[in-house]
């Protein structure tokens, strides 16, 4: 080695440590995980970088090959080697953009660690061939616990026999999300400890695709196809730089009614991807009035980025006919919020709750252990509490009983509680989507119907249409009419046979719960229109709701209605006290009735025949429909009913009649 050589190793020698001075982080591992010393021989010298390697693990960090070193001449063989942190050095700067190139803002992770090991090559006969001759392992930087070092590059190994399964399962349609679940429980290992991540996987499946440009235009020969068979379906598509397929979205003619009936509240679910084609499945779908999801739209992203959600969302408002969503429900994802606060400034974004706590278990279950039960009951307790300063109080009383401070996930959630938290949520329509598991938990089993699409690929759109029963619907008719005779009053109040009437079985079982218990409360008529309503049982505190009698308004501050459509008990309570006998058609939303209302006719053209006798005759109608119904469910039943009825009518036909002058007549008389 020449002089220069020798005194350019000497200088590297001091800027990285010295043998003879190895400084140790207090990270140093326990004497049962020996570290590198110097003299340590090894017989190759990838021996020596697997041995580094192993300890650096253990340590909480990961090393590279830095520099290799040999003698003087070609061919003469290398002298030795650096191995260090992977931290070590500093980022190289980037060189200027000029615009045509996008450029990745990446934060380096290089913070110019000194820890190393360096190896020579031994000379002596019969002896290693190399030897550790300088080590450090002083860190600059904080190391990792063992449950986050394996998650650094150099560890994330995916085996030969979990390439071939995960190709198995990718070609069978999986999702990522799903392969990762069955390999932790084939493998019995925790969530979130396998040895590679979801991005591991889908680049595993993205180097073994071959999507080429036929294969996407497939896609879009399939929607133009689909047009044919019929004009009003809707679809719309981008290409990139290559002409292959970027993005595409749908939408069928029968979707765009439901969105017009019931597209007060979305759900955009963008938990699904189409592994085949390596792009996200993105789903619209709605709650009607019987309670059953109903899909609004689909779309393809090949990319996850702001850009392409907020191309699908402005797409969606075109097949919509631009007509906003007062709520929109999705999964916890930055760009597509930001998107939404973009493109949708008048919605109000809300989280779903069953994506939330699906999560649970991987997140919490290992932390908490036996107490993870009592937990979950603990937080559900807070997520349907009344107000927000009491759903703060007890978090905070929640974290500190077990042990949940510097949490990220519990500080996650927190940070995001208005977006999820029903306290924050109560004053915002969501048709119940928010407070009820069956709705939600119908929602969710709808949306993972779609998985089966994947399975056809060379069909998907066709395959889609079978999943929203977009061909078929003789089977949601049926339950319809299955309920329409289900129907049981439960109380002899005159406003319930008329909700009976009026509002479909779905939305008539949520208000008769209400119905039930309204008569367990008591209400006291405080100052001008306003009225307190708490249960018997109870001496303090309340609900208070407001009457407008000229407007034939009433509000209530626990703001169920608001929410969700549906009268609560407390405003039921308060029609009872003001001798009401039917439900004022403002509180019997559209939504939720049996028949959707004809567009109503201007006020220059209203008829004579729409006066409040018109309202009376519609009431009665209403009343007989419930009775009809009522008295079909037996033969008893049917004789009560028979013989009340006829009673009736022969005691109305008694009364006088007096005569009432038409329209018509009083325009023949002018």
């Amino acid at each position: 080695m020449s002089s220069k050589e020798g005194a350019s190793s000497e200088e590297e020698e001091e800027e990285m440590g010295s043998p003879n001075g190895t400084r140790l982080s207090p990270e140093t591992p326990a004497a049962d995980d020996p570290a590198p010393y110097v003299g340590q021989g090894f017989p190759t010298h990838d021996a020596a970088y697997e041995f580094y390697s192993g300890f650096a693990k253990q340590c909480g960090f990961s090393i590279r090959r830095h520099r290799t070193e040999g003698k003087d001449g070609v061919g003469k063989g290398l002298t030795r080697r650096y191995f260090v942190c992977h931290r070590a050095g500093n980022s190289p700067a980037k060189p200027f953009c000029d615009g045509t190139r996008p450029q990745r803002n990446r934060r380096s992770s290089r913070c110019g660690c000194q820890a190393y090991m360096r190896i020579g090559r031994s000379a002596g006969a019969g002896a290693p061939e190399w030897r550790v001759t300088g080590f450090s392992n002083h860190h600059n930087h904080q190391l990792l616990g063992q449950d986050q070092v394996l998650f650094l590059p150099a560890y994330r190994v995916i085996s030969g026999a979990d390439k071939d399964r995960i190709l198995m399962f990718a070609k069978s349609g999986i999702s990522v999300q799903q392969m990762m679940r069955i390999m932790e429980l084939e493998k019995c290992v925790e969530p979130g400890k396998l040895p590679f991540t979801e991005k591991d996987v889908r680049n595993l499946i993205q180097s073994f695709r071959k999507f080429d440009q036929e294969e996407s235009i497939d896609l879009i020969k399939m929607c133009r196809k689909f047009k044919e068979k019929d004009p009003n379906f809707k679809y719309e598509f981008t290409k990139d730089a290559n002409n292959c397929l970027e993005s595409i979205a749908w939408s069928f003619a029968s979707s765009v009614q439901s969105y017009e009936m019931f597209g007060d509240v979305v759900v955009y679910d963008t938990t699904l991807r189409v592994t085949a084609l390596d792009m996200l499945l993105g789903i619209w779908v709605g709650l009607n009035n019987h309670g059953m999801p109903c899909f609004f739209g689909g779309v393809l992203l090949r990319e996850e980025n702001l850009n392409s959600f907020v191309w699908a969302l402005k797409v969606f408002l075109n097949f919509m006919n631009r007509k906003v969503p007062q709520t929109i429900l999705t999964d916890e994802n930055m760009y597509l919020k930001e998107a939404i606060a973009k493109e949708l400034p008048a919605t109000k974004h809300a989280l779903c709750i069953w994506l939330i706590t699906a999560r649970f278990p991987s997140w919490f279950d290992a932390v908490l252990g036996e107490r993870y039960n009592d937990w979950k009951n603990e937080f559900y307790r807070l997520y349907n509490m009344e107000n927000t300063i009491e759903f703060d109080l007890g978090w905070s009383d929640m974290v500190n009983c077990y042990g949940l401070h510097g949490n990220r996930h519990i500080a996650s959630l927190f940070a995001s509680k208005t977006h999820w938290a029903l306290p924050y949520l109560r004053g915002q329509f969501s048709a119940g989507l928010l407070a009820s598991p069956v709705a939600s938990m119908s929602i969710n089993a709808f949306i993972q119907r779609f998985l089966s699409a994947q399975t056809h690929l060379a069909h998907f759109i066709d395959q889609v249409a079978v999943v929203v029963d977009y061909k078929d619907q003789a089977r949601e008719q049926q339950t319809m009419q299955q309920n329409l005779q289900n129907i049981t009053l439960k109380t002899s109040a005159p406003m319930e046979g008329h909700a009976a009437a009026v509002l479909t079985p779905y939305a008539f079982s949520k208000l008769q719960d209400e119905f039930v218990v309204a008569s367990q409360y008591a209400s006291f008529h405080l100052e001008g229109n306003v009225f307190l309503v708490r249960h018997h049982t109870k001496t303090d505190g309340g609900f208070r709701v407001t009457w407008s009698q000229r407007e034939g308004l009433f509000s209530c501050s626990c703001q169920m209605f608001e929410f969700s459509g549906i009268l609560c008990r407390h405003a039921l309570r308060v029609l009872l006290t003001l001798n009401y006998f039917q439900i004022p058609d403002n509180y019997l939303p559209a939504r939720w009735r049996r028949t959707q209302p004809s567009p109503s006719k201007s006020l220059n053209g209203a008829h004579c025949d729409e006066s409040p006798e018109t309202g009376r005759v519609k009431a009665l109608q209403s009343m007989v429909s419930a009775l009809v119904t009522e008295a079909s469910k037996s033969n008893e039943q049917m004789d009560i009913a028979t013989q009340e009825v006829s009673a009736l009518l022969s005691r109305i036909r008694q009364q006088p009649v007096f005569v009432h002058v038409s329209c018509d007549s009083v325009h023949k008389q002018r």
